[in-house]
């Protein structure tokens, strides 16, 4: 059989027709590859779709009306600083034969904190003493010469009425009292020279003992025994410029930079509430002490200076604190019930900036809705804004990336409270 009747042979013969149940079984085929294509093109787009942001929600409450508690007008931050604090040093340059002090010790006013090695300011003080003792000795034979001139003067007077002795010598004996007492005179200023070269002796000796200059605490130890201090810098860091590093406790206040926008809400002797970084739970009561009257061209700031009701030792120098200035009351309005303001509190994380502007996000269903603010005065923990409704839902902290319709699930809720 050649290769052409083998071609006719395996030739499909397309005159013959199709079975039904062929037909059949093709139509069933085409439908299931149809659904198995839908599920898996529905299970791509579920797997696929973003998934919604885990977001923590608040609800907004209305302030409620509580006299007792004055409302924060504005809040700042700043530091706990001393306006008594020196780094105590020696007023001559010497080297440290002992230092009395360490961190942390307690010091009273005139109370030794170091000594200098005081061996040549000794000797200069002996030989001023010895000078003045010197001084005092020749004093005391120009006063006797004095005397014995004034006795040979009267003498001489006397015999020259006599006329025993000629007045030439009554003269001479005039002039040796003259020059006796002025002689004296002059060694009496020589006397004081003296007396003050030892007083100046002293005061070089007092010198080498360091002393603390008010009461106070010692933050720091500057130096150590052997090391050469001075009150003037030296080079090449051989020399050291401070003994310790004294605080007067009693003197610590608080330090803040208030927005120049705001100044307007601070007054002098207004109360406030400070919290320190420390201890957040630990609220402390102070006042204004002064505004300065400077502002901060660079920071745009106001450097306001509030003082402690009461000192406590847990509050030290440098110390980070946030101070909340509180709304003055007369008598009048503390007996009457407060004003409630207008709008909602919420969390004050929960206000962010979007492109300059206040802005919160209200969750509404499983969406969110960016919604533009007026932030106002601060309740503690809590931001009084307009422009949302009491029982409104508000995400509490909203990430960077959390953008107007994006979908969230919320995690804990809870409502906003003072």
């Amino acid at each position: 059989m050649d290769s052409s009747e083998l071609l006719q042979q395996l030739r499909i013969d397309r005159s013959e027709p199709v079975s039904r149940g062929t037909g059949a079984g093709l139509r069933i085929g085409a439908a299931v590859a149809l659904l198995v294509a839908a599920l898996l093109a529905v299970g791509a787009w579920w797997f696929l779709r973003p998934k919604p942001v885990v977001v923590d929600v608040a609800t907004a409450v209305a302030p409620a009306a509580d006299a007792a508690t004055p409302l924060a007008v504005l809040q700042a931050t700043g530091y706990v600083t001393a306006r008594r604090q020196a780094t105590v040093s020696a007023q001559i340059t010497g080297t440290l034969v002992e230092v009395l002090i360490e961190e942390g010790d307690r010091v009273e006013a005139g109370q030794v904190l170091a000594r200098l090695d005081d061996t040549a300011y000794r000797a200069q003080l002996a030989q001023a003493e010895a000078a003045q003792r010197a001084a005092q000795a020749q004093l005391a034979q120009f006063r006797t010469q004095l005397a014995q001139s004034r006795r040979d003067l009267d003498r001489a007077q006397e015999l020259v009425g006599r006329r025993l002795v000629s007045r030439q010598a009554v003269e001479r004996a005039l002039t040796d009292v003259e020059t006796l007492a002025a002689q004296l005179e002059t060694q009496r200023r020589q006397v004081e020279v003296a007396a003050a070269a030892v007083a100046g002796a002293k005061v070089q000796l007092d010198y080498c003992t360091v002393r603390a200059p008010f009461p106070g605490v010692v933050i720091a130890k500057a130096a150590q025994v052997g090391e050469i201090v001075s009150p003037l810098s030296a080079g090449g860091g051989y020399t050291r410029t401070g003994v310790g590093t004294l605080v007067d406790m009693d003197s610590l206040e608080i330090e803040v930079d208030v927005n120049e926008s705001y100044i307007n809400r601070v007054a002098a002797g207004q109360p406030v509430e400070a919290v320190l970084d420390a201890y957040p739970d630990w609220k402390i009561p102070g006042h204004v002490i002064a505004i300065i009257p400077a502002a901060d061209r660079s920071k745009a700031t106001v450097k306001v200076r509030v003082g402690f009701a009461a000192k406590d030792p847990r509050i030290v120098p440098d110390m980070g604190v946030r101070v909340s200035f509180l709304e003055e009351r007369g008598e009048s309005a503390a007996d009457a019930p407060p004003a409630l303001p207008p709008g909602v509190l919420v969390p004050s994380t929960s206000i962010v900036a979007r492109d300059g502007r206040s802005v919160v996000f209200v969750v509404d269903g499983e969406r969110v809705r960016e919604r533009a603010v007026k932030a106002g005065q601060t309740y503690g923990e809590l931001r009084l804004v307009g422009d949302l409704a009491p029982g409104a839902r508000v995400v509490r902290a909203p990430p960077p990336g959390l953008v107007d319709g994006a979908r969230v699930a919320t995690g804990k809720a809870g409502a906003a409270k003072r």
